[in-house]
């Protein structure tokens, strides 16, 4: 395959916008912007190359900030082949000996709106995060539709109960991250931690180098757990298509 038609394939026909500015969730008093693309049948390729250069996908949507006067969101990526479990990630892998695993099409069910909903009316109360309940449509338009042949959902069961639910795309060269949404009334299991360490379980056994965290914010408490996963290499900036992204290794930051 020559260059010039890779590079096309790598632009499958799309509706490009950026959102209006809103306030940011993550450093006080800042603003964000958002840029889109909205592409109706996105191949695994092309999800390969945008995701490696920092993007993210929700639905048919992928995104990544433009925000004015600020890059502070930089992406991170675990490294599968030389992962390093801590002590504790050990414990949590022992905490779910019992729980049951199912790697699936992503799907939409009143118990998947249930859990979903729960989960952030927890975060709400715990850590005062904004919630409405999600209806069918907006979880189908973010989690369901758009995941094509590589989209995928992980669902963890326990005593026949689904407690946990992970949204992922698995790539050309490793596993995206996208969402992990689980019962506050298991939180003793760890359910996070063991979602991520089976990602790594799940990418060694397909021969994939990466686990895809999405992004990472400097003193934010919401995105602190992503360093506890390492060896890491980090991005910055969001490169075309047409050009190499330029990770780089990257060790747990100390407070």
């Amino acid at each position: 395959m020559n260059e010039e038609l890779a590079i096309d394939l790598l632009n499958p026909p799309s509706t490009d916008f950026s959102m209006l500015d809103y306030d940011c969730a993550y450093i006080s008093g800042n603003k964000v912007r958002m840029n889109y693309k909205y592409v109706e049948n996105a191949s695994k390729a092309f999800s390969t190359a945008v995701i490696d250069r920092g993007w993210r996908r929700f639905g048919k949507y992928f995104f990544h900030p433009v925000c004015n006067g600020c890059n502070a969101c930089k992406s991170i990526r675990i490294n599968v082949e030389d992962y390093k479990y801590s002590k504790s990630q050990r414990k949590a892998i022992k905490r779910n000996k019992e729980t049951k695993i199912i790697v699936q099409e992503p799907t939409l069910t009143q118990t998947h709106i249930d859990l979903y909903n729960k989960y952030h009316a927890h975060k709400n109360q715990k850590d005062g995060w904004s919630y409405r309940n999600i209806s069918q449509r907006e979880y189908h338009e973010n989690f369901v539709d758009g995941a094509h042949d590589f989209g995928k959902e992980v669902l963890y069961i326990v005593d026949n109960k689904l407690v946990g639910v992970d949204l992922i795309d698995i790539l050309d060269d490793g596993i995206s991250a996208i969402y992990f949404y689980y019962d506050p009334e298991y939180a003793h299991l760890s359910l996070g931690v063991y979602s991520l360490l089976y990602q790594v379980k799940l990418a060694s056994i397909l021969g994939l180098p990466w686990i895809y965290l999405g992004y990472w914010v400097d003193g934010c408490k919401a995105f602190a757990y992503k360093t506890n996963f390492q060896p890491q290499e980090i991005l910055d900036d969001f490169p075309h298509v047409s050009e190499q992204p330029l990770w780089e290794k990257w060790d747990k930051p100390t407070s």
